[in-house]
């Protein structure tokens, strides 16, 4: 009796452990046949991967990242113009014919322009345009989540029309700069701003140019040209990269109907890095200067000054008692390069010496009388337009 109870047991403890088998690596075999509703689906964790790797797919991540340090700026100034129909404004005939003056027309208030800015430190500075605050009296920053807030300006730089603001808020969401150095023609850009006051709004493109200038919109352009779609309304919002770094401020577009026509312009960062921190510190931008007017070189001068190469700029003039005028440079040399920094155009010099700091020398080479010589200038502190920009 023990013998078969034995052989019982061991028969059951074998069935169970093929139940056992059975079910750990052909479930399907015990299962019951019905269609089973099948979800393709990657873990988290490769589909982070993924989002990362495959970045032309979607640019989402970089959109999220940036948004929010994007925020949309509402200026409104006071009207400062007499209105010629002051007198009028309660004789009964004249409000038949013309109705009731508009409210902001009482209250002095002009309407409010759009714009956007980025906020580049927690503390609440933030980068705009400075043709988007110039004639504002009063500034709102409306936040990504929503909060508006009143805005001062800290100071503006014309020049490159840039303006930093101040908001009183802590822990905002300032965005990361990107390396200039990285840039190149044909890499995936986006641009976000407030276009046409829609709300937040991001487009997409690609770098279509590199140091665009003389195109007679800032004294110092070196611009990144895009075709990712900027209206009216993005100025001073941000163009990122395909990993959401800030590489440019949105300034300008080229457009025959006010529209965008795939020609828009940025500010690089590296530069209104620079400028933001000067005016962080000092409420204004010191530039260098040695007080030359010049002009570019044609192929005409070129062979007339018996250059190897159309590069280089003209001095057509030097200001008397400048840096230039001190150090003998005269008007006909040809200024070919500022501390090895080759020159190639007048616009190219123009931001060499900007960079340089009042005080330091710079070493300028020059042609003269078809012999090239160096000179030594110390540099000047760049004096401040005659008349600001309105």
């Amino acid at each position: 009796m023990q013998r078969i109870w034995l052989i019982f047991a061991q028969s059951v403890t074998a069935c169970l452990g093929l139940l056992f088998v059975l079910r750990l690596f052909y479930p399907h075999l015990l299962e019951n046949r019905q269609d089973a509703i099948v979800i393709n689906q990657v873990e988290s964790s490769v589909a982070a991967k993924q989002k990362a790797i495959t970045s032309v797919g979607s640019y989402s991540a970089a959109a999220n990242k940036a948004m929010p340090a994007v925020v949309n700026i509402f200026t409104s100034s006071k009207l400062t113009a007499p209105n010629p129909h002051e007198q009028f404004r309660d004789d009964p005939l004249f409000k038949h014919f013309f109705g009731e003056p508009p409210e902001n027309e009482e209250n002095g208030q002009s309407d409010s322009s759009l714009g956007s800015g980025v906020i580049v430190s927690e503390q609440g500075l933030i980068l705009t345009n400075d043709h988007v605050v110039a004639s504002a009296d009063e500034i709102e920053v409306a936040l990504a989540d929503g909060r508006k807030l009143a805005a001062r300006v800290v100071g503006t730089d014309p020049d490159t029309d840039l303006a930093v603001l101040k908001v009183e808020a802590d822990n905002l969401p300032a965005i990361t700069f990107a390396a200039d150095e990285k840039l190149s023609v044909g890499d995936v850009v986006l641009a976000i701003g407030n276009p046409f006051g829609v709300g937040q709004t991001v487009t997409q493109g690609i770098i279509s140019a590199l140091g665009r200038n003389h195109l007679g919109i800032n004294t110092y352009e070196n611009f990144i040209q895009t075709d990712a779609s900027i209206n009216p309304g993005n100025s001073g919002g941000a163009l990122i990269n395909a990993e959401g770094n800030l590489i440019g401020i949105n300034s300008a577009i080229y457009s025959r109907n006010g529209g965008s026509m795939g020609i828009g312009f940025a500010i690089p960062a590296s530069i209104a890095k620079q400028v933001m921190e000067q005016i962080a510190v000092s409420g204004s931008v010191t530039r260098g200067w040695i007080g030359i007017e010049a002009q570019d070189i044609t192929p005409e001068l070129a062979e007339s000054f018996k250059l190897a190469q159309t590069q280089g700029s003209l001095i057509a003039g030097v200001l008397r008692d400048s840096p230039a005028d001190l150090a003998g440079l005269k008007a006909g040399d040809v200024l070919l390069a500022i501390n090895d920094k080759k020159v190639v155009d007048s616009s190219g010099m123009l931001n060499i010496i900007a960079a340089l700091k009042p005080t330091e020398k710079a070493e300028l080479k020059i042609a003269r009388a078809a012999k090239e010589i160096t000179v030594s200038v110390e540099v000047g502190k760049r004096p401040k337009p005659a008349t600001a920009r309105k």
